[in-house]
């Protein structure tokens, strides 16, 4: 998500596919990079000594979004800029996830949804959406700022039957119902107006707080399109393929909507409120990462074609956005903005490992202690 939140803070895309539905059916699948290597966890968090990791290495754009966090705010770079002057000088100086400790840095490894430390990444973009101020007979499908209301906010069903028309809050008309529809599962995104060429930021304005359903979860389960071959290109071709009024009654059943905040173009914002590098920041859960906080992962290549390369490669990370579908063993990495960055997000819901970092006495040190709560399964 995206928006001045964070791209990620409401719902995902990415999530349609939850950890556990990707875990089941077989004993030990590794087709999405499961690697069960480190034995049983009966924790979310799980104090590790020494990592180990032989995959290929990517610390390239560590240091430029810390920067950004040390640099944008002040609160968060007394937290956290002692850690991250650690890391760097581990990166420049060895780079190897043995080292850590030599420079202070502890490590709590992520139990995983299996509890064998698989956890799952998918990820996100910034999409950009074509819109006009006045609708039209091709533009005419309604992108709304939030109306005044809490628990009372109409459903999506009731949004799209015009139940918000001609309050004033209309932000702008779209060609289909599947790109705002996107852009709400992301958060926000930036909008190009084709009727006067302009461009603007549409940060995450609010939701009418109703229970998110995943549409894809839904074209799985009617079998529309194949557990396996669901990404956001499989859900868009089903769109284009399928009349209004059909495209219509599948997303009603998602009655959760969000609304927008029309800002002038700038930075990818995620919800701490640091704009976001591609490959360099990810959304989690912010009970158990909380904004700032750095990991080591061992996050999956994919191939062209969307399929796992077979390969992992070890990152650094920051967390620097939330969503209300990331939670627990699951990260969504930022993949960029435009058409590309949400073709390959879409495709990405594959298992890495994770160790979340701390430093001896500072205030990111005992990176394994949790709430009770989160501590136990």
């Amino acid at each position: 998500m995206l928006k001045n939140k964070g791209m990620a803070s409401i719902t995902k895309f990415s999530s349609i596919l939850i950890a556990s539905a990707l875990l089941a059916g077989c004993v030990n699948p590794t087709d999405r990079g499961q690697q069960y290597q480190d034995g049983q966890f009966h924790s979310i968090l799980n104090k590790s000594e020494t990592i180990q990791s032989n995959a290929p290495r990517d610390y390239s754009k560590f240091s430029k979004q810390a920067n950004e966090v040390t640099s944008r705010s002040p609160s968060m770079a007394t937290t956290y800029q002692p850690l991250y002057k650690k890391l760097n000088d581990w990166i420049l100086e060895s780079g190897d996830p043995k080292d850590l400790s030599k420079y202070g840095v502890q490590a709590a490894q992520l139990g995983g949804g299996d509890d064998k430390g698989n956890v799952l990444f998918t990820g996100y973009f910034s999409p950009v959406m074509e819109l006009r101020h006045q609708a039209n007979d091709k533009f005419k499908y309604p992108v709304y700022a939030k109306p005044d209301c809490e628990s009372e906010c109409p459903t999506r069903a009731q949004i799209y039957d015009g139940a918000l028309k001609g309050k004033g809050l209309e932000l702008g008309y779209a060609s289909n119902r599947i790109d705002p529809f996107i852009m709400e599962v992301q958060g926000s995104g930036f909008v190009h107006f084709e009727d006067d060429d302009t461009l603007e930021y549409f940060s995450y304005g609010g939701k009418n707080n109703k229970p998110y359903v995943s549409i894809g979860k839904i074209l799985i389960e009617e079998g529309e399109v194949p557990r396996e071959k669901m990404s956001l290109k499989a859900i868009k071709e089903w769109v284009h393929s399928h009349n209004d009024q059909q495209v219509k009654d599948l997303l009603e059943q998602n009655p959760s909507f969000v609304f927008f905040l029309p800002r002038k173009a700038h930075d990818v914002l995620g919800t701490a409120g640091i704009p976001l590098l591609p490959m360099a920041s990810v959304a989690g859960d912010s009970s158990i990462l909380p904004m700032g906080t750095p990991i080591l992962a061992e996050v999956p290549l994919v191939n062209a074609d969307g399929t796992w390369s077979g390969v992992h490669q070890l990152r650094l990370l920051l967390v620097l956005d939330t969503g209300g579908a990331v939670k627990d063993n699951h990260l969504d990495l930022y993949y960029g903005m435009g058409p590309r960055a949400g073709i390959e997000a879409g495709h990405y819901k594959y298992f890495g490992r994770v160790w979340k970092l701390g430093l001896n006495h500072s205030a990111t040190q005992a990176p394994w202690a949790k709430p009770p709560e989160k501590l136990s399964r």
